[in-house]
């Protein structure tokens, strides 16, 4: 990924903390000799070296994984920053985002109880705090006939890029600015884009 040096993200647990909010990925391959994505949520294990995932059984990606440099793209918030919020006319259109991709080599897990480990992981994860789900009161003849549908495995972490541009490489008091059209929209992307801008100038300060 093309990071330049105002953009990087270097603090290991700022990268950490993203993938654990930002779970849902995109997981990309060769397969039958051309690129390949599937989207799909994956899990940081608590090492933190290795991710945890599944594909389902008839998505035939897995079948060709091996021995191969994978990534896995988290992607953040996102949005579009006008020129017309800047205090002068020289300038152009711009996106601000915050982006994670993590390179590493597969290993299919046959194991059941690592299968079913990571499957409860995931099911806790995002099941509410008061959520009447779990997967230990679902019968286990029910859980194994379900878990041949689909393919686990663990991605082992070989390399880390992480980029958040969010306008550093403009004058404080332009970012300033930005934020304030941002906080003034009701898009989602565009709040969560000025409370990391936010953030990222106090911590600046």
């Amino acid at each position: 990924m093309y990071i330049p040096k105002y953009f990087k993200i270097e603090d290991e647990e700022v990268i950490y903390d993203f993938i654990e909010k930002n779970g849902f990925a995109t997981f990309f391959s060769q397969h039958n000799g051309e690129p390949f994505a599937t989207h799909l949520p994956l899990m940081l294990n608590e090492s933190r070296d290795t991710l945890y995932g599944h594909f389902a059984r008839a998505n035939e990606q897995w079948k060709d994984i091996d021995d191969q440099q994978i990534l896995a793209v988290f992607q953040g918030p996102h949005c579009y920053i006008s020129p017309t919020w800047y205090e002068t006319t020289k300038a152009v259109p711009t996106w601000n985002y915050v982006s994670i991709h993590i390179s590493g080599k597969v290993e299919i897990v046959e194991d059941y109880k690592e299968i079913y480990s990571s499957l409860n992981d995931l099911v806790n994860k995002y099941e509410s705090p008061d959520s009447f789900y779990n997967l230990n009161n679902v019968e286990s003849s029910f859980i194994k006939g379900m878990s041949k549908g689909i393919v686990a495995f663990k991605l082992k972490i070989t390399r880390i890029e992480a980029k958040a541009k969010l306008s550093q490489n403009h004058p404080i008091e332009r970012q300033k600015l930005i934020i304030k059209h941002l906080e003034n929209t009701s898009q989602h992307d565009n709040i969560r884009v000025a409370t990391l801008m936010k953030k990222n100038l106090t911590e600046y300060k």
